[in-house]
């Protein structure tokens, strides 16, 4: 398995992030990738994947609420694309970037300069995205649509409207779309949209320490919960476990050019 998108640099796993890498690895995770949220978190993801070169893979973007109310977004955006010519370690993808208006709908313009500044860093260092996107599908098809054709790729993080959407989204690009702890919700609906959509546009994630899949819901979110959601889509789909493992490992390491 493969968690492609786990925060487990954060501080909430300070006292025992090597039990959990542990764990993690013992339940069959193969690789994490590693998500940016900005400067004050950098440098922790840096260092977690200099000392695991070959199991957790480091990105670099700017979290769209880390521009909200932050006078100083246009220097982060501009770290981020200095760390795209020049990085610690190696980078896989630009992200998490993105829209998120569930807290605030005052820095939509804002949020969107950085979203789509981003974007065309991707293209041009020819990396996939990690797109976050709350409350925003709207605004976020409208975006995306401005690079129909230009061979945009990447994944939607913690996808959570509908398959027609998700739909739209894949024609006007290289797309997969990240399922993570809510699909064993009891009344997302997201187990409707994974029986939707064909397993090819399937990845799977965490959120560590964040969303963390039944049973362990309400408690910390880490990488060997990821087993859990796998489970769950192969109850969804009707398909064996190993099948969906090994169908979700070949799309990830293939939209994140992993060998």
């Amino acid at each position: 398995m493969i968690d492609t998108h786990s925060h487990i640099y954060a501080e909430e796993f300070d006292a025992d992030r090597n039990e959990a890498l542990e764990r993690a690895w013992s339940a069959g995770v193969e690789l994490m990738l590693l998500p940016d949220i900005d400067s004050e978190s950098r440098d922790r993801m840096f260092a977690l994947a200099q000392q695991h070169p070959d199991r957790c893979l480091a990105m670099a973007g700017l979290h769209p609420t880390s521009v909200n109310d932050n006078p100083q977004w246009q220097s982060e955006l501009d770290m981020v694309e200095r760390l795209l010519h020049s990085a610690p370690t190696k980078l896989w993808g630009v992200g998490e970037i993105g829209l998120d208006l569930y807290w605030s709908q005052d820095f939509y313009r804002e949020q969107r300069e950085v979203l789509h500044a981003q974007l065309e860093l991707a293209l041009q260092h020819n990396l996939p995205v990690v797109i976050h996107t709350r409350s925003a599908y709207r605004e976020m098809l409208d975006a995306i649509a401005t690079y129909r054709g230009r061979g945009l790729r990447g994944v939607f993080h913690a996808f959570a409207d509908s398959a027609e959407t998700a739909l739209k989204l894949e024609r006007m690009g290289e797309f997969k779309f990240g399922i993570g702890g809510v699909v064993t919700f009891k009344n997302s609906g997201l187990n409707k949209v994974v029986e939707e959509l064909p397993m090819e546009l399937l990845l799977l994630e965490t959120d560590s320490p964040y969303l963390s899949p039944v049973p362990h819901r309400g408690k910390r979110n880490e990488p060997a919960f990821v087993e859990h959601v796998c489970r769950k889509i192969a109850e969804i789909k009707g398909l064996d476990f190993e099948v969906v493992d090994s169908i979700t490992t070949t799309n990830a390491k293939h939209i994140f050019g992993i060998n």
